[in-house]
């Protein structure tokens, strides 16, 4: 099938297929006397591999080590698993920072409310002059 066809059938634009054959991900595909690329049902069940391993976030590279490691004839389920377990830590670290973003936003806020109200000036902005 062409590029357009693979594309419909996977959900990916042809873009992001020439992408992906060029980094590696999926083979480099056969042509046609004419040039088209073609692609096999294999190549298709590669694609849709990639477009779900993106939706959980996983990096082209992290992807292309998973896929080599299917080629080279082992299981992945080991190694996808730890990519999972590392995206989910850098998530909770994400979400710690921005707690505690959140606080710092709450808590100067309310300094720079309660200093306006009691008539004390500022440079600038009490809002930011207030944190140090």
């Amino acid at each position: 099938m062409t590029i357009g066809q693979a594309a419909r059938r996977t959900g990916l634009s042809p873009k992001a297929i020439r992408i992906y054959e060029a980094k590696g991900l999926l083979e480099a595909a056969d042509r046609t006397p004419s040039g088209y690329r073609t692609y096999t049902e294999d190549d298709l069940a590669v694609l849709r591999f990639i477009r779900q391993a993106k939706s959980l976030d996983l990096r082209l590279d992290e992807i292309r080590d998973v896929i080599e490691l299917q080629r080279g004839g082992a299981q992945p389920c080991q190694t996808v698993l730890g990519l999972l377990d590392r995206h989910i830590a850098d998530i909770d670290r994400t979400l710690t920072d921005l707690r505690a973003l959140r606080r710092s936003l709450v808590s100067a806020r309310s300094i720079a409310k309660t200093s306006s109200q009691n008539g004390h000036e500022a440079v600038i902005c009490r809002i930011v002059e207030s944190q140090g």
